[in-house]
């Protein structure tokens, strides 16, 4: 169990570290709109026509709202999950929890707008499925390491319980 959760750990490491760069770059200009040099924002028109991702290109509500949500909160986590790993932090695992429940929710909006309309080529669903796939895998993280810390107390009695009153 120790060699998978360490793989699953350095893939990980890898998704969130390209989010911490990526999201500011892509998903940033859904939102901030002209803040963008040239280079990034033709960047950003090359991948929306190569892969024909007409949400980016669209801009709906929804996917607006889910990219401040990106910006605002799954961005920063992904750098806390970064020094975490970096770091030997034992709470890797429960920022990886809130990153993968995250992640999985706003990917099922996504994923369901894009397959219930029908307008998404399959090379635009293997963009995005990825990223379900990594939100499953970082919940799966985060529960596997919280299964392990529960599984070692099981029995014993909370410290503070266990404190006898000192006259």
């Amino acid at each position: 169990m120790g060699s998978f959760c360490k793989l699953i750990d350095a893939a990980l490491f890898l998704f969130f570290a390209a989010i911490a760069v990526g999201v500011p770059i892509f998903d940033g200009q859904i939102t901030l709109g002209g803040i963008y040099p040239a280079f990034l924002v033709d960047l950003n028109r090359w991948y929306i026509v190569v892969f024909g991702d007409y949400l980016f290109e669209e801009k709906p509500h929804f996917l607006v709202g889910i990219m401040w949500h990106e910006l605002l909160f799954l961005w920063p986590l992904s750098i806390v999950n970064v020094y975490a790993f970096l770091t030997g932090k034992s709470w890797f695992g429960t920022t990886s929890l809130l990153y993968g429940a995250s992640l999985v929710t706003s990917m099922s909006a996504i994923l369901g707008e894009m397959i219930g309309s029908g307008r998404a080529t399959e090379t635009l669903l293997m963009v995005y499925l990825p990223f379900m796939g990594f939100g499953v895998l970082a919940l799966l993280r985060g529960l596997l390491s919280q299964s392990n810390k529960s599984g070692s107390s099981v029995g014993k009695r909370p410290v503070i319980l266990s404190r006898r009153k000192r006259s």
